[in-house]
């Protein structure tokens, strides 16, 4: 049966810093590398069919370095969809086009937009506006930060891309690794696993650590 693997990115050097990241592109540190080495380790066995990652360097980096440590002869390749990058990257060999596993990345997967607070250490900002407030903006469910998204807001972007271009994936027993971020994974757990608004501020997805799920008549069990 088709497996979804869900596996948020390895620590990235905004993390170290205690700082707020969304958007803004940052890139894995040593430790985040060595998480998504031994990530890979982990899933080494299986045979992915398609990769989805979000637009951001460090899911992207988490992606493909797991991938390099797989037991599959396969190589992942990112495709491009803008006009000209699309056309260059054209592989011409009908062996390479079967043995390469296509990596998406699509905006719909990013993380939390967290507006104004992008850039800003976690530890100043709850001294500046309280920490009940910081609170409520990084864990209720519907609360945005200024000028942000809230987990609500994330959700309404992830979970419709996830039924229109993930599900279909398993439906044909295609084994998928999605890799994202904190926020937009919970938002997709959330959806799996029918979760209350409640119990998904409740959630935390650690950095590296993958989440494997089995498709099987029209379900998603975790495993």
């Amino acid at each position: 049966m088709a497996k979804l693997i869900l596996i948020r990115h390895g620590q990235s050097m905004w993390n170290i810093k205690n700082v707020f990241t969304g958007w803004v592109d940052v890139p894995l540190s040593a430790n985040g590398i060595s998480e998504a080495i031994e990530a890979g380790k982990q899933l080494a066995d299986i045979n992915f069919d398609v990769v989805y990652t979000s637009m951001q360097i460090r899911a992207l980096e988490t992606a493909m370095i797991a991938l390099a440590q797989n037991n599959s002869d396969k190589t992942p390749i990112l495709l491009h969809t803008e006009a000209k990058l699309k056309e260059w990257t054209t592989i011409y060999d009908d062996e390479m086009k079967k043995n390469m596993i296509p990596v998406h990345h699509n905006w719909h997967l990013n993380e939390r937009y967290y507006g104004e607070l992008q850039g800003k250490n976690k530890t100043k900002t709850a001294e500046e506006f309280g920490e009940e407030q910081v609170h409520l903006w990084r864990r209720s469910y519907d609360v945005p930060p200024p000028n942000g998204e809230s987990l609500e807001d994330t959700a309404k972007r992830t979970i419709p891309f996830f039924k229109e271009s993930v599900i279909p994936e398993l439906k044909t027993d295609k084994n998928v690794l999605i890799s994202a971020h904190g926020n937009s994974l919970r938002s997709i757990v959330m959806y799996i696993e029918n979760l209350s608004k409640e119990e998904i501020v409740q959630l935390e997805i650690p950095t590296g650590k993958p989440i494997l799920y089995e498709y099987e008549e029209d379900k998603l069990i975790r495993i």
